[in-house]
């Protein structure tokens, strides 16, 4: 596997990225490496005073504010307006953003304000499908974060709700819009590694920060969080900090491991391979370490099978997530084929070539193998008929080595994926991961917990979207 940077490194070179005007439109400055340089998009163009694009956020946790950021980086976007319900949070976006935005703890006073031509939903997961029905309904363009929805059942009407709406509808799986997936898609398009028979992926993490023991402020109380609204649809309970700061170790609010990370792996993967997602679903794991009242698995590993269709010939994939893994983190997708593998990581794709193995003709007759075992009469007509069928001796073709194709690591999937969204709104443009797409890479995702959960393989058919 791939081994990345930390998690705090990352966001480090987002910053310094959103700093830099030589990054405007998404482009970076190449880095000198011995490796391909994959070409970067064209730089956006600018746009006219009167065209700007006016955004709101609602949940300003860790990924809103990367989220609202890195959407101010593509021209002519503005932010206007954010809600959140701790009071502390919407103090930090006029720090960071101005005075003149405007803070809300009810987001439906966003989804009345005729200056907000988009909305970014960045809460707790039990909200999202809610929150993008809403929004699409009151005329808004959407840009729903990771995974679509808290459960399948929902998928249907915020599909619906697109279809109806015609607002610009983009799920946040940043790696759909990836220069890394997009390569990859080519040169698995090409047959770079044959006949492709297994995925292998995992994202691991060795942090509490990594494990989301997010950190929660001395000030946390009823008085400066509206408990309430943060509840929703959830079981009633009491008001509870830990709850609110680290939701994602509750099923009433988060989706866990799959529903975090796996949905990622999903969204990439079938960019890569046109695929709509597996047929059966297999998932175990526990919690092993963090076991801080958490009612989510801190290890899960999944076994998906995907059936045969034009682009593929069926193959199965195993997804892996380990909290307390014991070393760097990391992250990387393997496709194994006939002829090769392909590896994507945070900066690179690689592929080795490498064909099948096979034995020289002498050492099928005389090696450590079932020939052994033939009487000595069929041992010679064996090798015989060997010889006819082959010719000369033949083995394992060389390695004819690795390939890499590379990004800068300050390259950004994020702001390419926003590119993509407000380039749909601006021009129409096809966006990359609309709702169906996103409910074909969160039900597997969430289809995982449930197999983990009442222990037993679950079938999927991608194509209804449906669970049989």
């Amino acid at each position: 596997m791939i081994v990345h940077n930390s998690y705090s490194r990352r966001l480090f070179l987002q910053k310094i990225a959103a700093g830099s005007a030589a990054l405007a439109g998404g482009i970076s400055r190449l880095q000198a490496s011995s490796a391909s340089i994959i070409p970067l998009r064209e730089p956006a163009k600018p746009v006219a005073a009167n065209d700007r694009i006016r955004l709101a956020t609602i949940g300003m946790g860790i990924i809103g504010f990367i989220d609202t950021e890195t959407a101010l980086r593509v021209p002519g976007v503005e932010l206007v307006a954010a809600a959140d319900l701790y009071d502390g949070r919407r103090a930090r976006v006029n720090e960071v953003f101005g005075k003149n935005v405007a803070t809300t703890r009810d987001y439906r006073e966003i989804l009345s304000r005729s200056d907000v031509d988009a909305v970014i939903i960045s809460t707790p997961d039990h909200w999202h499908a809610r929150l993008s029905i809403e929004a699409m309904n009151a005329g808004k363009h959407v840009y729903c974060e990771k995974p679509m929805v808290q459960k399948i059942t929902d998928g249907a009407a915020v599909i619906e709700a697109q279809r109806k709406t015609k607002r610009v509808f983009q799920v946040g799986s940043q790696c759909v819009s990836s220069l890394l997936h997009e390569k990859a898609k080519e040169l698995f398009k090409a047959g770079a590694i044959g006949e492709l028979n297994t995925v292998e992926a995992s994202w691991k993490r060795n942090s509490a920060i990594g494990a989301w023991q997010y950190s929660i402020p001395p000030d946390a109380s009823p008085q400066t969080i509206d408990w309430e609204r943060f509840l929703g649809d959830a079981p009633e309970r009491p008001f509870e900090a830990m709850r609110f700061f680290r939701w994602r170790n509750y099923s009433d609010y988060g989706t866990g491991i799959p529903g975090d990370l796996y949905v990622h792996l999903f969204s990439g993967i079938h960019h890569v391979l046109g695929s709509h997602g597996p047929g059966q679903i297999a998932a175990s794991g526990g919690l092993r370490y963090w076991k801080d009242g958490r009612d989510v698995p801190d290890v899960v590993w999944g076994l998906f099978d995907y059936a045969k269709s034009d682009n593929h010939p069926g193959f199965t994939m195993a997804l892996s997530t380990n909290f307390i893994d014991g070393s760097e983190n990391e992250a990387g997708t393997r496709f194994i084929g006939s002829e090769g593998v392909m590896t994507i990581g945070w900066n690179s794709v690689k592929v080795a070539r490498r064909g099948i193995y096979r034995e020289k003709t002498e050492d099928v007759v005389e090696g450590y193998n079932s020939v052994r075992t033939f009487a000595k009469e069929m041992r010679d007509k064996f090798a015989e008929q060997l010889r006819a069928q082959t010719g000369a001796a033949y083995s394992r073709p060389a390695l004819e080595g690795t390939t890499e194709y590379k990004v800068p690591e300050d390259y950004d999937d994020r702001l390419d994926h926003f590119h993509n969204f407000f380039a749909a709104i601006r021009e129409g443009k096809a966006i990359t991961e609309d709702a169906s797409y996103g409910l074909r890479a969160a039900a597997p995702a969430l289809l995982t917990n449930t197999s983990y959960a009442e222990k037993r393989i679950i079938t999927w058919d991608a194509e209804k979207m449906q669970v049989v």
